[in-house]
């Protein structure tokens, strides 16, 4: 599984892995040994490198770095302000080994080298940087010396991806075992440059103890419940979507989520078209369905039909009372229910009255998918700490996967699981381009994926989409390049 650890979880997997074999100062020697061969990759043998070091595990594991560098023929220069703190048992043994000089932090310049190990602190940095560390990192971001990083950017907390105080903006990160989530979350991601992984000797049998909640959305998370059409399968099989289109002036976004849903893997979709705009509908519709949708009773007429088993509403769909009474209707018809834009912001101060709702109708999958404003109207402008902390307590509180769009788009179950997204290219911002996921989402339901790998699946599908189409992509193009996408992911089984 493409586990993401937090700090505290990755010095359970060294404390397990140290009490089943190999010392710290084995495991310290491998995380050194990495960085180094890091190094020597973009470094011209003999070249000058200066190695940072702070006072705990990170500055040790820097120390090996030196060493093994030194003894490769590279001119090796080391700053310090302290030796390594005397609870850093491994991190003192490897600055003993070193025996070589160290310069004080204020000593460096540009000047020292061109590339620099940055050794200074780890993910579990509990405070943030000032003093002379923060004065070394400003001088250092502004220098043009290629800066690798051990473990993670100085300054960038391994939990949140948030800075603590100053942080160094690193070409190249090497991590070990496992990523943790301030590698993807925003600004760390920025911050790490190209991530390397590299395995010092740690077991993915840890894991299982560990027991991690916070995943890399990629294929290996969901593959397996994808919902590939069976040989022996008609459309029914595949499930029948429905998507609530706007008035007359707002058709466009509910065809842009329809069509998502049709190429996601839905046998059937259908939009269900207030009568005002059904004339608009059929004139840009052909393999969707149109029906016509006076207000609440007409939805619950068209959902009557349960093999009409998922539904889509908020694209265009219009904010108030309406709205709400729509929801209501959808929540409580039995279908999987995926919930956008407007019907998200309906709720903005009567939030409780639609988690309600949600967990009276518990036993049907219900997504929730926000962008940052809709999120703030929904749950409230405060949310305290990390976006990935921010989607799961808002999952937890709505009863609902709520999938936190952007760059680094959470997607977050009410267990406690939460997968984190890396492969969306930033020209998916984009007019529309929600409303596609919206609709991606909602074939992946109508297909009877469950709702979290649903909705990591469709944030998946819809990174992969915006690479496939490119620089100058608009939200029609994303539906028409899910095919080379799927056909792409199933060749990958």
């Amino acid at each position: 599984m493409p586990a993401l650890l937090t700090p505290i979880e990755m010095a359970e997997a060294d404390r397990l892995t140290i009490a089943a074999g190999p010392s710290g100062q084995v495991l310290m020697a491998r995380a050194g040994l990495a960085v180094a061969d890091a190094v020597s990759r973009s470094a011209p043998l003999g070249g000058r490198v200066a190695v940072i070091c702070g006072p705990g595990n990170n500055g040790g594991d820097g120390y090996v770095v030196a060493r093994i560098l030194r003894h490769r023929g590279y001119r090796l220069t080391v700053f310090a302000d302290a030796p390594p703190d005397s609870r850093a048992a491994d991190a003192a043994a490897a600055f003993a080994e070193w025996q070589g000089p160290i310069e004080p932090l204020s000593e460096w310049s540009d000047a020292s080298a061109g590339i620099v190990v940055d050794a200074l602190y780890g993910a579990g940095l509990s405070r943030d940087i000032g003093g002379a560390a923060a004065e070394l990192i400003a001088r250092l971001n502004a220098s043009a010396c290629r800066v690798v990083a051990v473990d993670i950017p100085s300054g960038i907390d391994g939990a949140t991806g948030q800075p603590r105080g100053a942080a160094v903006k690193a070409h190249e990160t090497v991590t070990f075992y496992r990523r943790k989530p301030g590698h993807l979350l925003l600004p760390g991601r920025l911050h790490c440059g190209t991530i390397r992984v590299a395995d010092i000797g740690i077991s993915d049998d840890v894991l299982q103890a560990i027991g991690p909640k916070t995943f890399v959305n990629e294929p290996a998370l969901w593959r397996g419940l994808f919902p590939f059409p069976r040989i022996a399968a008609h459309k029914y099989d595949r499930g029948h979507a429905v998507v609530v289109s706007g008035g007359l002036t707002q058709t466009g976004a509910a065809r842009l989520a329809a069509r998502g849903a049709l190429r996601a893997g839905a046998g059937l979709v259908t939009l269900a078209s207030p009568p005002e705009a059904l004339s608009v509908n059929a004139a840009h519709l052909t393999a969707i369905m149109l029906m016509r949708m006076d207000g609440v009773t007409g939805l619950s007429e068209i959902l009557a039909d349960q093999r009409r088993n998922a539904v889509c509403l908020g694209p265009a769909l219009g904010l108030g009372e309406a709205t709400r009474g729509l929801v209501a209707e959808a929540l409580a018809s039995g279908a999987a229910t995926v919930l956008d834009a407007d019907a998200l912001t309906s709720f903005a101060g009567e939030a409780d009255k639609l988690f309600a709702g949600i967990k009276a109708w518990a036993e049907r999958p219900v997504v929730l998918t926000p962008h940052a404003g809709e999120f703030g109207r929904l749950f409230g402008p405060d949310q305290a700490g990390s976006k990935l902390e921010a989607a799961r307590s808002a999952a937890a509180r709505a009863g609902a996967v709520v999938v936190l769009k952007g760059p680094d788009t959470v997607v977050a179950a009410p267990d406690g699981r939460a997968a984190i997204a890396a492969n969306a290219p930033p020209w998916l911002a984009t007019a529309g381009s929600g409303d596609v996921l919206a609709g991606i989402v909602t074939g992946l339901l109508a297909a009877r994926m469950p709702a979290f790998e649903a909705a990591a699946a469709g944030v998946w599908l819809h990174g992969e989409a915006g690479l496939a189409a490119g620089i100058g992509l608009i939200a029609e193009d994303l539906p028409e390049v899910l095919p080379g996408v799927l056909k792409a992911l199933r060749a990958a089984e």
